[in-house]
């Protein structure tokens, strides 16, 4: 017998929820083949069979919350020649019983007139209509108004008593209950450990998009015929973080008790919207990245967040983070910081607007950047030159090319 276990799950992890099993009782697997798919609070896994076999019995089910090391199932290796249907007598009928879902009951069986309270009541066993306070009033049991205080005192006989439910309104009112994901639970406490434990503030600025998009205007063909990947705006906010953060290096630190943690890399965060939750792959050693390498890098995350094929190396660490609401229509908004990181910028909606240069109303395309920060360790002073150092590297890139 060979037990199927929870693994490793990854720095800091170390719970698991089961979320569906791909074998049952009785399947055969093989060495590899996956048995079981873990939902964590960062990345999906699956967990495959080390041994040949059939699986021989489940320990925990879907849905159960599991910790390193516990038992999720075995796997009899003896079993080898076993086909994967289950033996037949009374056992398997029993087996297949036990975990056979329930068939849905059907008309007959709820109208069926037998002893069970669920069953609707008959005229005779329901409740006489003045003592339903729901039940409209006849002209028969209709209360005086002077005696019943429940009649909405008004002249009008035709209200109906002020107990009495309004009308039920048109169109669908459904509710589902549906248990947060783990990732979705990570997710909603470490935004508010983010508000609770950090001295947050945001700070906002706008920067003229023209020169990036004229660049890009130019450059798209022979950049995608060379490098096989399209140049967006990610890739020279990117390196405009990076030239700021040298200038600003409070930014690219963390608190670690009564120190300041500097660091003197560059792994930039990119906030990805995924399907089950945000999450922020990392540009590692993002400073020695050419441009192309920087769009490839963010494609391919984009591509592994969508099918679920991030792994936790991806999401490791990071010393600052890039978030980009406007691919989603934003136009302004205050990110939140994502711990242990003092500082990230938030993209957002490119715009047309009117602004003066050189002293002419001109049209623009605009977009505004705001920077949520520490105030701990960054000061307002520094959050602000931090911005302004990232719309001169945008509004003329060329300055990134002196930067290095």
């Amino acid at each position: 017998m060979s037990n199927i276990v929870v693994p490793e799950l990854g720095e800091s992890v170390v719970e698991a929820r089961i979320s569906r099993w791909l074998k049952k009782a009785g399947d055969r697997v093989e060495v590899g083949e996956p048995v079981v798919h873990l939902e964590t609070e960062k990345v999906d896994l699956e967990v495959n069979a080390d041994k040949p076999g059939v699986i021989a019995s489940i320990a925990r089910k879907e849905g159960d919350d599991v910790k390193i090391g516990e038992v999720l199932g075995v796997i009899d290796e003896s079993a080898g020649g076993v086909a994967s249907t289950p033996p037949s007598g009374n056992g398997s009928k029993k087996s297949v019983a036990a975990t056979a879902p329930a068939p849905a009951p059907t008309a007959e069986s709820r109208i069926a007139p037998t002893s069970d309270t669920r069953i609707a009541p008959t005229s005779e066993a329901r409740p006489a209509p003045t003592s339903e306070a729901t039940i409209a009033p006849t002209r028969e049991n209709r209360p005086a108004p002077a005696t019943d205080s429940r009649i909405a005192p008004t002249s009008d006989s035709r209200i109906a008593p002020a107990r009495a439910r309004p009308l039920a309104p048109t169109g669908d009112r459904s509710e589902e209950r549906v248990r947060m994901s783990k990732r979705r639970q990570t997710i909603a406490r470490r935004l508010v450990e983010a508000q609770h434990a950090a001295a947050m503030l945001t700070t906002f600025n706008e920067v003229d998009m023209s020169a990036v998009m004229a660049l890009r205007e130019r450059q798209k063909e022979s950049f995608k015929k060379d490098f096989g990947v399209g140049l967006g705006i990610a890739s020279f906010f990117v390196k405009a973080s990076i030239a700021a953060l040298r200038s600003f290096p409070a930014l690219n630190a963390e608190i670690q008790g009564d120190e300041i943690l500097y660091k003197h890399y560059y792994d930039i965060g990119m906030a990805v919207g995924a399907e089950g939750g945000l999450v922020v792959p990392v540009l590692r050693d993002a400073d020695r990245m050419t441009f192309p390498q920087v769009e490839t890098a963010i494609r391919d995350y984009a591509a592994k967040a969508k099918d679920g094929t991030l792994t936790l190396e991806d999401l490791r660490g990071g010393t600052f983070t890039i978030t980009n609401g406007g691919v989603f229509g934003s136009l302004m908004s205050t990110p939140i910081l994502n711990p242990p990181q003092v500082g990230i910028l938030g993209l957002h909606k490119i715009q047309d607007r009117v602004v003066p240069v050189n002293g002419q109303p001109v049209i623009r395309p605009m977009m505004y950047i705001a920077l949520s920060y520490d105030h701990r360790i960054v000061d307002g002073r520094e959050a602000v030159q931090f911005l302004v150092k990232i719309k001169h590297y945008i509004e003329d890139p060329g300055n990134l090319l002196l930067e290095g």
